[in-house]
């Protein structure tokens, strides 16, 4: 159905056979006596020139570049449709085969897992596998088998390396992060982040049903195990950092106005004895009543950035005044301990807010956790400005016999806290680590290196977590790598770490004995260069910080957030005019911004640009106007200039919200959704009972058309404001800023704090839950309300505005607002202000990602049963369906187009599904993805998105990775000089290509001579060869 070998060199043009019939038997003699197929395949194994050599069974979709250190190619397109940033955070993308020859990194941006020889103490790139969406992590099962866990996907690649192809795919729960193998029998856990959960799946089965172990904490990530296998340590990513928030506001009866309070009821209380510092400006009004963070000391007291003690309360006898209840607790927990014989859990509590990676530290057998660490609870711009955050190593005994040490990584840095804030010089913060995504320990445990992605180095400690300089450079402070490292992978018998630096797409050699860099190897990279560029000015620490260390990604953690209150108001600021869009014109009561501001909740940047204005309370027209944060907040010399604003929009604008996990396949709403974690709050039943199942689509009903309709502030199918505006006689879109901002409407708060406020887009609160009133313990200090008070879902659309009737009223709309991400929601009007047009969605179909292995032969029969659903959805148009694996021996790439037919990477190839599926043999297996409308083909069949399929250009000299080698003019199998003839000029250059040599403009030798493609030049294509010339 699709030959792999049809017209081999049939289109070539014959020598004279005079000439032939002289040359034929010299020809012969000299390639017989010059090729030892066995001892060259072998000796050039080794020879990091030999780009053609090749696993056997697999032909590569990247051969491995001659000059390694040059920059990845990019691809022609960067068309949004065609590339999809989720901007996935890394966990463990680096990992080493046990037999220490290969070594395995996973390429996010291109769905696939990159695997490099590192037998000689480099990487050499042999190959890459198509996985699953968006891969995280990787692990080496055996030498032979690697699970790459697939963030979107929601996926785990089981992959055989000896065929470079994927045998299985495991199904996870929503958004998997990690996986390791341990126990005795040995089990695979994997870290299913936003369900708070691990799976512990049977690696020899995996298909049967895994065991679910809940885990009592938020977004469970990164993983390691214990020497002896029998505990495994999963790190808490949005762990908390043992602060919540008090209520405050307008009503007399609320804590933090109460005279039995610290400060006699004075709202906002002084954050220096009883002094503001700064002090406040005299010209302005007396700013707002406001909410206030608190903090859990040691012993137990919950205190203010003032000492001021408000346990009384939180979890003391006026614990209702909260709406909390007496004992009341929040939860730390940072590292969950999972016994792998009986699956109980403990866990390691107080060691930081984001832990990002975790290790153990050999002989001595301590947990080490390196992550972030945010001030919140300390109020006031100028205060915080440049200092707002700690980068830490924690060092904890698993036995719990003693008490975890948490060290500052930046022992360089005192946190003077001068006001004005005096940044460090330059050479001082390029000291700095931040942003610390991954970290090893050496085997004798003496020595760690940590990657920081905001600060492109990797840092080295001593045992005790003391910085160490590299040994080749005692003057440097760390090693400086590619931008973003997020991978360390060490192999010490070489000698040599290997670091993944995820934005500028390469593999970082290191030498151990020197702790100097060998070489950068990049591989192929399709992100678009709207990302490339801007990405830096989000996560780069170095360059926009005034102490080296932190970023705008401190706070807003992978384009998303901390799941923090700040309070970042200034006391001695100025009062800002109101200038934008008031409630749409229907009411004039809004208010000039005062510059003590209170609480407000850290928002995500997913999909902000358009959505204008910014912040809570409207207060910034565009994200041109943050740019003074990068001095006032992070405490840089200067600024962006504009054209690097624009950077930053512009790799804004790209990053879209993922699928949503609590929609059906079909991206509807569900009607029998289940609510674990979600209680009643008292006002129908007893509070703290579970809410029964939603239905979602009930709840929509209720959100547009109930008693009070939410559609009039929070417009489908983002949940914010619209642009519209009544000016009295007509409705017209208000009119855009200067550089294209959108003036969507603001409107006046009076639930408990009379501030300005955007009404928030809704498409995360999913991934916010965790604070309840009802319960005793809670995961998160933080609810849904702008300063974090409010509580659970459940409480917020329990309020009297939104009229609802009864218990399952409010399981409706819960059900509702978890699914509100997916758009495919009814749209508003550009007349009807009561259900307002607003702003589209950069969002996911809910089915993206979704796979199925299948293999041919006798199980296409019983596999085949899962495809047609897929192919039912991608006949909408809706998502794309692309599928790649090994047929007939070779990597292959195919797209499903609407209607039932199958497009090959071969321009020229396509079939029914029923026909393809038919010529499959047992041995060929695919892996079907949904994917986003419009990005199928460059994941399907053409990779660098340049218009020439995959496999048409590894047969005519092409590179399917690299948008700048092209077949132009189409290339004669074996004319290896050009000149439109397969001859005996041809022969010299395939004489060098067989004995390890190269090509020159632009040619291969695997592509001009590798003729039965098995990934060498050898005695068989010299067949061939001969046959042509004949």
């Amino acid at each position: 159905m699709f030959p792999e070998f049809a017209g081999v060199g049939s289109s070539a043009t014959a020598v004279p056979r005079s000439s032939r019939d002289r040359l034929r038997p010299l020809l012969v003699v000299i390639v017989v006596a010059s090729i030892n197929a066995a001892a060259w395949a072998q000796s050039t194994a080794l020879d990091p020139h030999a780009r053609f050599t090749i696993n056997h069974t697999a032909q590569p979709q990247t051969p491995p570049r001659t000059d390694r250190t040059a920059p990845p190619p990019t691809p022609a397109g960067d068309s949004p449709s065609s590339f999809v940033n989720w901007e996935s955070p890394h966990v463990h993308p680096l990992d080493i085969t046990p037999d220490r020859r290969r070594l395995l990194a996973v390429n996010t941006a291109d769905n696939r897992l990159e695997v490099f020889d590192i037998t000689t103490g480099t990487a050499i790139p042999i190959g890459s596998i198509p996985v699953g969406l968006d891969p995280v992590s990787v692990r080496a099962r055996t030498d032979d088998e690697a699970w790459v866990v697939n963030h979107i996907s929601d996926t785990v690649s089981i992959v055989r390396l000896s065929a470079m192809n994927v045998v299985e795919t495991v199904p996870t729960l929503d958004e998997p992060a990690d996986v390791v193998f341990a126990g005795h029998p040995q089990r695979a856990f994997i870290a299913c982040s936003q369900a708070n959960t691990i799976l512990a799946v049977n690696p020899n089965d995996p298909s049967a049903q895994a065991i679910t172990i809940p885990i009592d904490a938020e977004k469970p990530r990164a993983m390691t195990v214990s020497a002896d296998g029998n505990e495994i340590y999963v790190a808490i990513f949005e762990s908390g950092n043992a602060t919540t928030i008090l209520p405050g506001g307008d009503f007399e009866t609320l804590p933090v106005n109460l005279a039995d309070g610290p400060y006699g009821g004075q709202n906002p209380p002084p954050n220096v004895g009883s002094e503001f510092s700064p002090p406040q400006n005299p010209l302005n009004p007396p700013p707002p009543k406001s909410s206030l963070i608190v903090k859990r000391r040691f012993d137990g007291r919950w205190t203010d950035d003032n000492a001021g003690d408000w346990s009384t309360f939180i979890d003391g006898a006026l614990a209702h005044l909260s709406l909390r209840q007496p004992g009341w607790q929040l939860l730390d927990h940072d590292v969950a301990v999972i016994n792998t014989a009986t699956l109980d859990v403990d866990y390691i509590d107080g060691l930081m807010n984001i832990c990002m990676a975790v290790a153990i530290r050999p002989v001595a057998g301590l947990v080490t956790v390196i992550g972030t660490d945010a001030t919140n609870h300390v109020r006031f711009e100028p205060v915080l400005r440049g200092r707002f955050l700690r980068v830490n190593l924690a060092i904890a005994d698993p036995t719990g016999k003693d008490a975890p040490a948490i060290l500052d990584l930046n022992q360089h840095l005192t946190y003077s806290n001068d006001i004005p804030f005096v940044p460090i010089p330059q050479p001082d913060r390029d000291r700095s680590i931040g942003d610390p995504r991954a970290i090893v320990w050496a085997p004798t445990g003496l020595r760690a290196y940590i990657a920081g992605m905001g600060s492109n180095n990797v840092a080295i400690i001593n045992a005790s977590g003391v910085r160490q300089s590299p040994i080749g450079d005692p003057s440097a402070a760390a090693i400086e790598v590619g931008a973003g490292p997020t991978g360390l992978a060490l192999d010490s018998d070489r000698g040599r770490l290997y670091v993944l630096n995820r934005f500028s797409a390469a593999v970082t050699v290191i030498a151990t004995s020197t702790e100097v860099v060998l070489e950068t190897v990049p591989f192929f990279d399709p992100t678009p260069p709207a990302v490339k560029t801007g990405r830096k000015h989000l996560y780069d620490t170095h360059k926009n910080s005034g102490l080296g260390h932190i970023a705008c990604a401190s706070c807003h953690v992978d384009a998303r957030t901390d799941r923090l209150a700040w309070d970042l108001g200034n006391p001695a600021g100025e009062m800002r005019t109101f200038d934008q869009n008031c409630a749409m014109g229907l009411m004039d009561n809004c208010v000039d911004w005062h510059p003590m501001k209170g609480p407000l909740l850290t928002q995500t940047l997913q999909d902000i640009i358009g959505k204008e204005p910014f912040h809570w309370r409207g207060d910034r027209n565009g994200i041109e106007e943050f740019n003074g944060a990068f001095v006032s907040l992070q405490g840089d010399d200067a600024m962006l200039t504009p054209q690097e604003m624009q950077k930053l929009e512009d790799f804004l604008a790209t990053v879209a919200f993922p699928p949503n996990p609590f929609r059906a396949f079909d991206n509807s709403l569900r009607a029998n959704l289940p609510l674990p974690g979600h209680y009643e709050t008292g006002m129908f039943g007893n509070a703290g009972d579970p809410l029964p199942n939603g239905n979602a689509q009930s709840g929509l009903d209720t959100f547009m058309h109930g008693g009070f309709q939410c559609t009039f502030c929070h417009t489908l199918p983002t949940g914010t404001s619209s642009d519209l505006f009544f000016d009295g006689t007509t409705v017209q879109q208000f009119a855009t800023g200067p550089n294209g901002e959108r003036h969507n409407a603001l409107i006046v708060d009076d639930g408990s704090e009379t501030v300005m406020l955007k009404p928030p887009q809704l498409r995360n609160l999913y991934e916010r839950v965790g604070f309840d009133y009802t319960q005793l313990r809670s995961r998160t200090g933080f609810g849904f309300l702008h300063n974090g008070v409010g509580g659970s879902l459940a409480r917020l659309v329990s309020s009297p505005v939104f009229e609802v009737h009864s218990t399952q009223d409010v399981a409706d709309l819960v059900a509702f607002l978890l699914s509100f991400s997916g758009s495919d929601l009814p749209v508003g009007s550009s007349d009807d202000l009561t259900q307002p047009l607003g702003p589209t969605s950069r969002d996911t179909h809910a089915a993206v990602g979704r796979q199925l292995t299948f293999a041919g032969g006798a199980a296409s029969a019983a596999g085949f049963g899962g495809l047609p659903e897929m192919f039912n959805l991608a006949d909408t148009g809706r998502v794309g369906l692309a599928a790649r694996g090994v047929v007939a021996g070779l990597s292959r790439g195919y797209v499903y187009r609407p209607g039932g037919s199958l497009q090959s990477d071969r321009a020229a190839e396509s079939a029914s599904v029923n026909d393809f599926v038919g010529s499959l043999t047992a041995e060929d297996r695919l892996t079907f993805t949904i994917v986003p409308t419009g990005s199928q083909d460059r994941i399907g069949i053409d990779r660098d998105d340049d218009g020439f399929f995959d496999t048409d250009e590894l047969e005519q000299c092409g590179d399917p990775a690299d948008a700048d080698v092209i077949p132009d003019p189409p290339l004669l199998k074996g004319d290896a000089n050009r000149d439109g003839i397969v001859d005996i000029r041809d022969f010299e250059p395939f004489h060098r290509c067989a004995h390890g040599g190269a090509l020159s403009g632009g040619l291969t030798c695997r592509c001009t001579f590798d003729f039965n493609r098995d990934g060498r030049v050898d005695l068989p294509d010299f067949a061939v060869y001969q046959t042509i010339i004949d």
